[in-house]
């Protein structure tokens, strides 16, 4: 809640640099918390893109099924392809891997998202 923020705000520099401070442009700091909790249970899709141009995004946990994690990664990247301004040209997307927290990346063929 915004009344909460001036004592998060202490912890910031501990939580900014691991993306887990909350903010009003991604809808983690609101007066209705109950609707926001909705939102995510339902499959809200909040991604986030550095300076360089990669977008980061959790497509889902250890817990889920393999059939569960391809149907959250293909919905994502269909997402992202439904997103791309008409302004842009050429390739939109160059290179797609996923990879969990601590562990290395799996290329995947960007070709068969177009």
């Amino acid at each position: 809640m915004p009344q909460v923020m001036a004592k998060v705000g202490r912890v910031g520099r501990i939580l900014g640099p691991r993306g887990l401070m909350p903010n009003p442009k991604t809808g983690t700091v609101t007066q209705d918390v109950g609707a926001a909790v909705d939102d995510i249970k339902s499959g809200k899709i909040a991604f986030r893109v550095d300076k360089y141009g990669i977008i980061h995004s959790s497509i889902g946990r250890v817990s889920f099924t393999p059939d569960k994690l391809v149907d959250n990664a293909s919905e994502f990247l269909s997402t992202l392809v439904r997103l791309k301004p008409s302004s842009a040209k050429g390739i939109y997307m160059r290179s797609i891997t996923v990879a969990s927290t601590m562990s290395p990346g799996i290329k995947i063929d960007a070709k068969i998202v177009r």
